[in-house]
Parts: structure tokens; sequence; C-alpha cells
């Protein structure tokens, strides 16, 4: 009784083990163990079982199981060698070909005919097996790390990973597929370029909803290091393709936990907001963060930007956008984001020829503001003052020329002819509101 219980238990820890592992290129030191189990049990029906699921598998040490297997078959009945059918159609042939005991052959002489075309049969599986050992060698033999380390990777390793997940794709076995990722991700736990593959490979396959999840789970929480919140992302936009918006915004405000004022996170967030709640509540998230103390200067500089391209692309008021800049460019006169933004939305902006005028006077106003006003590198002033110099030629008017070269005598020119590049801001007071973090936005319209 008590060696039915350790072998039960014994049967049932392997059996585990053989699902972690036993697919693995290196298992046969699993496999040996498994086999040393059943032997110690005296379970030779056990062992003949083990063997016929190890010579199927592509591995390290294919071929000395298969000889163990082909040995111990020789004693084994025909049921066991081979499926039902195969040994039907096996019978059938033989009868057809007048080898069969209706053509006055022995039982004895029939089974020896059987056993080799079962021989046959097993031979064709361990040249299959084979083959599929040999190209997979290909990658194994390329793995250097198999085990996690926190030290990087080199290209080399990332490369032969990839391609090797390709080739296991191509071959379209969910299982083979499966456990080569969770071998992959031992490696290259905090890589969030397999996690997020591993994830998108298993939401393609049919009814799969809750192993995805485990996966952004596993990455998000315990592997992929939070300085990469991508994973994170992905995993709040499958929570919400799966109806659970709460648990989406929950993701994205664990993120700027650890991550203040990360733009990317806010920015998703909004929009979040936007498809489920409206306008409105994308620009509260804005707000928000805008008045927050832990979101630094440069990071509200880019919010107030992307609000105002809310305002703009989705509310469709290109006045209040232009409220939102104007009213604000005085708290980010050093912000490379609030001035791109501000200047490609003015030169974006649908225009006429009768209407080109004004339009014009508009984007100057801005360009000039950059120039005189704000606290920009001279290199980045350029490089805005090179985008109006573009906008000039493309879009001007017959006077454009002698605007064009004057700026780009004052831009491009030696330094003795320059001029207008990081001149001083108008005003060099700053708010008390300003080092705390607020900046006391005024609410545009009816916001």
């Amino acid at each position: 009784m008590a060696l039915h219980s350790s072998k039960k238990l014994g049967d049932g820890l392997f059996e585990r083990g053989a699902a972690c592992v036993g697919l693995d290129f290196l298992a046969h030191p699993f496999w040996d163990k498994y086999l040393e189990f059943n032997e110690r049990m005296e379970s030779f029906d056990a062992i003949f079982a083990v063997l016929s699921r190890i010579i199927h598998i592509p591995m390290h040490q294919y071929a000395r199981y298969f000889e163990r297997y082909r040995q111990l078959a020789q004693q084994r009945p025909l049921p066991e060698l081979l499926p039902a059918n195969i040994l039907a159609q096996y019978r059938s042939e033989i009868e057809n070909e007048g080898l069969g005991i209706k053509a006055g052959r022995s039982e004895a002489e029939v089974e020896r005919e059987l056993r080799t075309r079962t021989y046959n049969y097993h031979l064709e599986i361990f040249h299959r097996t084979q083959t599929e050992t040999t190209k997979r060698w290909t990658y194994e033999s390329e793995i250097k790390r198999p085990y996690f380390h926190v030290t990087d990777l080199d290209d080399s390793q990332l490369t032969n990973w990839r391609k090797y997940l390709d080739y296991e794709e191509t071959e379209g076995d969910y299982v083979r597929t499966s456990f080569l990722y969770e071998r992959c991700l031992v490696t290259c736990a905090q890589y969030d370029e397999f996690w997020l593959r591993y994830a998108r490979w298993m939401l393609a396959q049919p009814r799969k909803e809750e192993e995805v999840r485990n996966i952004y789970q596993r990455a998000s929480c315990f592997y992929v290091p939070i300085a990469k919140p991508t994973a994170r992302l992905q995993y709040a936009y499958f929570e919400e393709m799966c109806g659970r918006v709460e648990v989406a915004k929950e993701i994205h405000q664990a993120i700027l936990v650890s991550l203040p004022g990360h733009i990317e996170t806010i920015i998703s967030l909004a929009n979040l907001c936007r498809r489920h709640g409206g306008l409105d509540a994308a620009i509260e998230v804005y707000k928000n963060q805008i008045d927050s103390t832990t979101c630094d200067i440069p990071a509200k500089a880019a919010l107030v930007a992307e609000w105002a391209k809310l305002l703009w692309k989705i509310k469709g008021s290109v006045e209040d956008a232009r409220q939102v800049f104007e009213k604000n460019q005085h708290w980010y006169l050093d912000s490379q984001a609030f001035w791109t933004n501000y200047l490609h939305f003015e030169i974006d902006q649908p225009t006429s020829a009768e209407t080109e005028s004004i339009h014009y006077q508009q984007i100057k106003r801005v360009a000039d503001d950059i120039r005189t006003k704000s606290s920009l590198p001279a290199a980045i002033i350029k490089e805005l003052v090179h985008d109006y110099m573009r906008y000039l030629l493309a879009r001007g008017t017959k006077d454009t020329a002698k605007e064009y070269m004057q700026l780009d005598r004052e831009v491009n020119g030696p330094t003795s002819v320059q001029a207008g590049i990081g001149a001083a801001p108008l005003g060099t007071g700053k708010d008390s509101s300003l080092a705390n973090g607020k900046v006391g936005l005024t609410p545009v319209g009816p916001l």
C-alpha cells in the first residue's frame, strides 16, 4: 500500500516536471530521473510508456532513448507498440498481400511480419525526430546563457531567440511554441520585447484570453522593470478590450505612482478616459497632472500642448486650443516640446488664398516669440526657425523671399551678422507658484 502511494505521488511530481521541462532540448537529465524512479518502483510498463513519449521529442540525446525503446519493444505485445488503427491497417495489408493466416501462414509468421512493419514504423519516428533535432540544433547551439542573469544579453543572443521563435511559430505546434516562449523568457525576462511578442502570439490563438492576461501580469508585476512601462500599457489596452475599463485605469495609475509625470502614460490615460467618458474626462486628467506637484515643468509643458491638441482635433475648436497656448506660454519659455507643438499647430491650420495673410501673421507671431521671448537653446531656436522658413518657401506670398533671406542671414550667417537667436525673454521674474510646480492654468471657454 505504501509502495503504491509512493508511486502515485512520484508520478504526479514527475508529470508536473514533464509539463515544465519535458520538451527542453537538454531535458535528458530529467527523463533519466523519471526512468530511474520507475526502475526503483519496478514499474516496467511505466518505463516503456515513458520511452514511448520520449522518442517523439527532439532533444540532445534522442538516439540513446530510441535504442532502449527498440530493445524493450521486442518483448512488448503488439497492441502496445502501435495505435489500434495502424495495427489493423497492417493486418489488412498482410492479408491482401497473401502473407496472412488465410494464405496458410502460421500465427508466428504473421506476427513476425507485423513486428517487421512495426519496426519500420518506429524507424520513421526516429528519422522524423532526428530531422527535427537537427533543425533545432542550429538555434540551440547558439544559446550561450540558458539561465537568467541581470546582465544584458549580447545582440547575437537576442537575434538567435527571435529566429528560434520564428521557426517554432512557422512549424505551427502550439505546445512546442508556447514551451519555447517560456524557455526564452527565463533568459530574457527583463526584455519587454519578448513578453509583448508572447502576448501577441497568444492573443492570435483561439480562446486564450486568460493565458494572455497571465502573460501580461507576469511581465508587469514581476519581471519587466517599471522603467519600461510599454508592457504595462499594453496590458491596460488588453483589459480595456476585454471590457475591464476600471482595471485599465488602475494600471495607468499604478505606473504613475512609480513614474510620476511620465508623459506617454498620462496621454494614454487621458485618451482612455476620453474614449469612455468624453472630452471633459480627458481634459480633467491633463488638469490634474498639470496641477500636480509630482509632475515636473518639462512634462507639464508637453501636457499643455497635448491639451491644446485635444481641443483642436477632438473638440474641433482652433480658438480654444490657441488660447491654451497663448495663456500658458510664459510658464514654459524653455520647453522645446511646448514651442515645437505651438509652431506646428499654427502651421498645420487649414488655409485658403483669402485667409492666408491672417494665417501668416499668426505663424509669424509664434516664430517671433520663439526668437525673442523663449529661453530655448540657440540650436533649438535655429531648428524651429528653419521650420518657419520652410513654411515661407512652401506657402508664402510674393514678398516672402525678402523675409526668408533676412532670416537665413540671421540664423545661418556668420556670427557677425546673426541677430535674434537666443535673445533674452521678455521679463525674468518667476512666480513662486512655478517653483512649487503649480502652473495656475486658466480654463479656456466652457472647460
